[in-house]
């Protein structure tokens, strides 16, 4: 009797894994040069040095990959207010890299995996590459939830 109440437990996928030789850094920030090198890559502005140096000093936390070669390969950084709301920033990987989506995969998934754990409870925004948003989604992520639509203004 008590066996039809129990609902099994629901498997996981495993975690996806970096290409060999790479490697995840986490509360390390690249250099500026080297982060502003990769925005631009992924089709970003040049962002002046200093600027982004404080914004990585005044981020949450940061997520990089490295490449076999030590080359600054993919990146995210995180924002909060440590109650309500976590935004996810700078989501960005070398777009001639050959193992681009697997790093995506990693990055998106270490990422919410740790706000889950750090920032229980708090909703989740961030602005996407356009190939970013499958890997998204399947991490349950919703494009304009409610008919809420994001914008922004670069001053």
């Amino acid at each position: 009797m008590l066996d039809s109440l129990l609902v099994p437990f629901r498997s996981q996928p495993p975690p996806p894994s970096l290409p060999e030789g790479y490697r995840l850094e986490a509360d390390v920030g690249p250099a500026t040069d080297q982060l502003n090198r990769l925005l631009v890559a992924c089709g970003d502005p040049s962002r002046p040095a200093e600027r982004l140096q404080r914004a990585l000093e005044r981020s949450t936390w940061l997520l990089s990959v490295r490449n076999p070669a030590g080359v600054l390969a993919a990146f995210v950084r995180a924002t909060s207010d440590l109650a309500l709301n976590a935004n996810l920033w700078d989501l960005a990987v070398d777009p001639l890299d050959a193992h681009r989506p697997q790093l995506l995969l990693v990055l998106v998934h270490t990422a919410l995996a740790r706000l889950r754990r750090e920032l229980p409870g708090c909703s989740i925004s961030v602005a996407a590459l356009p190939e970013a948003v499958e890997p998204l989604r399947r991490q349950g992520f919703v494009v304009d939830p409610g008919g809420i639509r994001a914008m922004g203004l670069r001053l």
